[in-house]
């Protein structure tokens, strides 16, 4: 289901393809808060050039607001807390919390503004904003598909959004590794971010 659908009976454009409101989508329109329960905010790194090691940070909190009428009126903002940090080894997750990696004494969040919403094509969107860790700032664009909308059995209004991004770790001056007597290096610098939220729709104000 696209926020907007083509009018397949409008007169031709001169400009552009003719474009209407999906009415469930105008209808989704509001501010959610980002379910901490039922969303996943991961990552993906290659290990000692052989194998990918996923992990993910298992607190964090965030506010979206769908513009379903005009997707360049949204916007989202997400705080993560760095020691939540799961990669299902307590060794290794102590090493990426320390001054090698993310800090977590001095830095212990990172955090996601948008700036620009746009739709590429059907449930296909495009958030770009910028990510702060360890206190550097620097634009990210999050490729996001519409995964749907339901009301769950405690009458939830909820939206559904996955997708994914991919940074270089160096840009925000993670830049520890060793290197391998085979070539090569221990850990990647391209990361691989993954994003799967589920969003309560909030009441609307008295």
């Amino acid at each position: 289901m696209a926020l907007f659908t083509r009018n397949r009976n409008a007169a031709p454009a001169t400009t552009g393809t003719v474009l209407e409101t999906d009415p469930a989508l105008a209808a989704l329109t509001g501010d959610y808060a980002i379910d901490p329960a039922h969303t996943s905010i991961g990552f993906v790194a290659r290990h000692a050039m052989v194998t990918n090691v996923r992990g993910s940070f298992l607190e964090h909190e965030g506010t979206l607001h769908l513009d379903g009428s005009a997707p360049a009126r949204s916007h989202v903002a997400l705080d993560v807390k760095i020691a939540s940090i799961d990669t299902g080894s307590k060794d290794r997750d102590g090493h990426l919390l320390s001054a090698d990696f993310l800090d977590v004494e001095e830095f212990p969040r990172m955090t996601f503004r948008s700036t620009a919403v746009e739709q590429a094509d059907g449930d296909e969107y495009r958030v770009t904003g910028e990510l702060t860790i360890k206190d550097v700032t620097r634009p990210l664009t999050i490729d996001l598909t519409f995964t749907g909308a339901a009301t769950d059995p405690f009458g939830n209004e909820r939206v559904g959004f996955e997708g994914s991004a991919q940074i270089l770790r160096s840009d925000w001056g993670l830049t520890w590794n060793a290197t391998l007597e085979t070539g090569g290096v221990l850990v990647s610098d391209k990361i691989k971010l993954t994003f799967d939220i589920s969003a309560i729709k909030s009441a609307p104000q008295a």
